[in-house]
């Protein structure tokens, strides 16, 4: 046991009474001045404008939830305002397709998955045909996460455009997205996409025109022209629904993308909406579209076929047969005379060789399916052929496709 003397007694004593008073004088001071660990002295928020466009507000963390106060700007308010006002009118197209189990029954399948755009209040939905290729039966997923089933009414493989009808409910009424112009567009104008990638439903992604007049082959025998590229993220499931413009009017129906990983790496492709105004109403009225050609069998040259006739060019249609007194035969082209076999086909050489129609040049059949894509039986058009090696331009009125290929 340690013992302290009288003297440091009274020091410690002293000592620990003068902290006391120095302690009790702080903290009177601090209660004076109002600066207590648990009050806060409430002040006006400082805002400064910087440019007359962005604002600075410093306020404590306690304060109304930045959004609240920061404006939007002038771009942001124009996407906000297309998203809000037509992605209800954006639909979720699931399919369900018939498959072989293994006992080689027929039993459903779930297909594919993709979007759509309702143009019509009673119920009219626009989407791609390969989103419903093959569907035994369609399912419209509204904005509301009601189910309804829809019915294909008509299909046109060659744009990859397919109009899809289901019946609204009672006492709602559709939203519908207008129709735009995509005659007028120009690289780098701003365009959004609604859409349903990986069933993430009605996502907006924006971008610009990157490219116009695309040539996009989607099957052996179509290609699409005119296709308009954008960089606007297209992921699978967007296939079909609307590329709009900046006042949410549709000017495509977003359809592919280019890409080595199928993810999207800015490269998207949209079917121009003027080619699906032409052929919508023919969809709902005969359930396809109705094309002119030229009553002619054509045959697309090949390397060995160029070098066994000798022919004068490496690319085009030969005109291997016409139809007694049809249309091809009465506006002038020449068949051919000599057939030589080929495989299992006969070809008669010494035909004329197609290399444009409308100015569109013609290579292959592909080229030829476009070609005469938007004309109708019993319009003309200008047929430029290879005859003795020298160019002859004819008119010829168009047949029926259907009635011509199913002879």
């Amino acid at each position: 046991m340690k013992l302290y003397s009288g003297r440091q007694l009274v020091i410690v004593v002293f000592f620990s009474v003068l902290t006391a008073v120095l302690l009790a004088l702080g903290a009177f001071s601090l209660g004076k001045t109002g600066i207590l660990p648990v009050q806060f002295k409430k002040e006006p928020a400082r805002v400064s404008i910087q440019n007359n466009q962005n604002a600075e507000t410093l306020m404590p963390q306690t304060a109304f939830p930045a959004q609240d106060l920061t404006p939007y700007t002038a771009d942001e308010r124009e996407n906000i305002t297309v998203y809000e006002q037509y992605n209800e009118a954006v639909v979720n197209i699931t399919t369900e397709v018939v498959g072989i189990n293994w006992f080689l029954e027929p039993v459903p399948q779930r297909g594919g998955s993709g979007s759509g755009s309702i143009i019509d209040t009673q119920g009219y939905i626009l989407t791609n045909y390969h989103v419903i290729e093959k569907a035994y039966k369609v399912y419209i997923n509204l904005f509301d996460g009601s189910q309804l089933e829809g019915n294909v009414i008509g299909v046109d493989p060659e744009n990859d455009l397919a109009v899809v009808k289901f019946t609204p409910p009672r006492g709602i009424t559709l939203k519908t997205i207008p129709y735009g112009d995509s005659s007028n567009l120009k690289v780098g104008q701003k365009v959004l996409a609604i859409g349903n990638p990986f069933a993430l439903e009605r996502t907006l992604t924006v971008g610009i025109v990157s490219g116009l007049g695309r040539p996009i082959q989607i099957s052996r025998q179509n290609i699409v022209r005119d296709m308009i590229q954008t960089d606007a993220s297209i992921n699978p499931g967007n296939s079909g629904g609307p590329l709009l413009d900046a006042q949410g009017r549709m000017i495509g129906i977003n359809t592919m993308i280019y890409s080595p990983s199928g993810g999207s790496v800015g490269i998207g492709f949209a079917v121009p909406v003027n080619t699906a105004k032409r052929v919508v109403a023919e969809l709902i009225e005969h359930g396809k579209v109705r094309r002119g050609w030229i009553d002619a069998t054509v045959v697309q040259l090949f390397p060995a076929l160029v070098q066994y006739a000798k022919l004068p060019v490496n690319e085009g249609l030969l005109i291997s047969r016409t139809r007694r007194n049809g249309l091809a035969e009465k506006a002038g082209l020449r068949q051919g005379s000599e057939p030589v076999r080929y495989g299992s086909s006969v070809i008669y050489l010494g035909g004329d060789i197609i290399v444009q129609v409308n100015g569109i040049k013609v290579a292959t059949l592909a080229d030829y399916y476009a070609s005469l894509e938007s004309n109708r039986p019993g319009e003309q058009v200008e047929v430029e052929v290879i005859r003795s090696g020298k160019p002859v331009k004819l008119k010829v009125t168009l047949a029926d496709r259907e009635e011509v290929l199913n002879q």
